[in-house]
């Protein structure tokens, strides 16, 4: 039987959220209950429900916590890539999939609505962070095409949204073809990198 641990009431909040992310990761969203992680953390099967009533509510702190890597991930390779919109564009996708790659069950968690509490006044700053770096990508993109209104940002951005995150899905679902194989393979970034060559030609 696990030792108990005593913690302070915001640690072991965090020290929930951070044992059942890597938990996540190791077993999935189905292998994941509320009495293993309490047993991973070292406390009474019943301490979780003090700051999770139920196993949705640690799945949107899991989100919270998700979605604040995710627009990390997009802004960090943002950062270190030119101010140009091609270049830009390029950068977030590799943020994008670098993200949905080490972290994919959390990233699938994410964007599966039914197991969020979209309610959680927590959860929409971090969502809304994130979905604000798709369109600081896709504006200038946009605006490069001639598309500069309302109709063609919303229009650009649901294209790269779209093939981005359908890229990822397809790449940690390991539906891609290996890399490799005599020069068909599709690497992790390529499609992404094309879409920004065929939005914006040099």
């Amino acid at each position: 039987m696990a030792r108990q641990k005593s913690y302070h009431h915001g640690d072991l909040r965090q020290a929930l959220i951070g044992t059942g992310l890597d938990m996540l990761e190791e077993q999935g969203l189905e292998g994941l209950t509320l009495r293993k992680l309490a047993a991973r953390v070292g406390v009474s099967h019943a301490a979780p429900e003090h700051h999770f009533p139920t196993l949705r509510h640690l799945m949107t702190a899991f989100a919270v916590e998700g979605f604040r890597l995710f627009a990390a991930s997009m802004r960090e390779a943002m950062a270190a890539a030119p101010d140009d919109p091609a270049e830009q564009l390029r950068a977030a996708s590799r943020g994008y999939l670098n993200f949905a790659r080490s972290r994919p069950h959390l990233f699938r968690l994410m964007f599966t609505a039914n197991r969020l509490d979209w309610d959680d006044p927590a959860i929409g700053p971090p969502a809304n962070a994130a979905h604000a770096v798709l369109e600081e990508i896709s504006w200038p993109v946009a605006k490069r095409m001639k598309l500069d209104t309302p109709e063609g940002r919303a229009a650009v951005e649901q294209l790269v949204w779209s093939q981005i995150h359908g890229h990822a899905h397809l790449m940690i679902d390991g539906k891609l073809p290996p890399e490799g194989d005599g020069g068909t393979g599709c690497e992790p970034f390529v499609a992404p990198l094309d879409l920004a060559s065929v939005l914006l030609p040099e």
